[in-house]
């Protein structure tokens, strides 16, 4: 067991599926000396080489596009967007081709390639730079959307993703890059697409993912200082969703709140909550709510706070779930 910040959790399970298995390279821009803006990859590039490690030129397509040519060719290509609004111009790339190929080809072609991106906001930064934009990516058919909470799961859900034969759009919460927590490197009992109960509770049920997990447990903790018993759900896997834990959950507290740092127009949250109106109607006891970034562009900086959902907004829509 160690204690890591997210980051160097990621880090080390990089670092472990190089050492595992010689297919698996690494592409991005400033990935190699330079560890990555976010200090992810470093070291590796020192340890593996750079032609396991590359330095790339700045062309989100072209780095996305040759990661599919050397997958074609058996390779287990690692891409990392340098920041989250930088994957657009890759995107015809990754819906268009990494995401259809092996449909395209009747399964014969595996596409394991993992597209890991930075999440969300929280980190005073400009416009592209703390998006979330999940919502492009699950509703795209052929694609696997994962988005770890904690380091422990960050580093076994990268090794797993990078095992996958099928693409993995991979998010990874800037906000939760450098607080640390325990990470056993021994063992992990959660699958990669299993969503789990990281807190219990009897009266109303929030359900989040990547940064917003913990603002949700922070929510909880204050509902049970005002004798409120919030459970929280982190959902891990955004396509496909494990629905079980969740339902389980709705049908003993009777109340859903979904948080999410995107916007609520056609998004994530629009997806769960129109599923469990539908498959747990009779155990709802209030209409499901969503609490969201506002419906407009990412603010500058200084406003970030305003924009970005915390834990009031989740707790105000806790209070409207229990006045029914």
């Amino acid at each position: 067991m160690q204690n890591l910040p997210l980051v160097k959790a990621l880090n080390a399970g990089l670092r472990r599926a190089l050492a595992d298995d010689d297919r698996v390279l690494i592409l991005g821009e400033d990935v190699g000396p330079l560890g990555g803006v976010f200090r992810v990859t470093e070291g590796l590039q020192k340890e593996f080489g750079a032609q396991r490690v590359v330095d790339t030129p700045l062309a989100e397509a072209g780095i996305i596009g040759t990661a599919i040519g050397l997958a074609m060719r058996g390779y287990r290509p690692v891409v990392e967007i340098q920041f989250n609004g930088f994957v657009f111009p890759g995107f015809d790339q990754i819906t268009t081709q990494l995401a259809k190929l092996t449909n395209r080809h009747g399964g014969r072609v595996k596409m394991p390639v993992v597209v890991r991106i930075p999440h969300g906001g929280h980190i005073g930064a400009v416009e592209h730079h703390q998006e979330s934009p999940e919502a492009y990516f699950a509703h795209t058919a052929g694609l696997r959307v994962v988005a770890p909470s904690t380091p422990h799961d960050a580093y076994w859900m990268i090794q797993e993703a990078i095992q996958s034969d099928d693409p993995v759009i991979f998010f990874e919460p800037m906000s939760r890059y450098w607080p640390k927590g325990e990470v056993d490197l021994t063992q992990n009992p959660t699958p990669l697409h299993a969503s789990r109960v990281v807190r219990t509770g009897t009266d109303a049920t929030i359900v989040a993912w990547a940064g917003m997990v913990s603002v949700a447990l922070r929510a909880a903790e204050i509902a049970a200082e005002e004798g409120r018993s919030v459970e929280v759900v982190d959902l891990r896997s955004l396509s496909p969703i494990d629905y079980g834990p969740l339902l389980q959950s709705v049908q003993k507290t009777g109340r859903l709140i979904i948080a999410q740092e995107a916007p609520g127009m056609v998004s994530v949250a629009s997806e769960v909550a129109a599923t469990i109106a539908e498959r747990a109607f009779y155990s709802l006891e209030a209409p499901v709510l969503r609490v969201a970034g506002f419906d407009t562009p990412f603010p500058p900086a200084k406003l970030e706070e305003t924009y970005l959902p915390d834990a009031d907004r989740i707790l105000e829509a806790v209070d409207r779930a229990l006045a029914y």
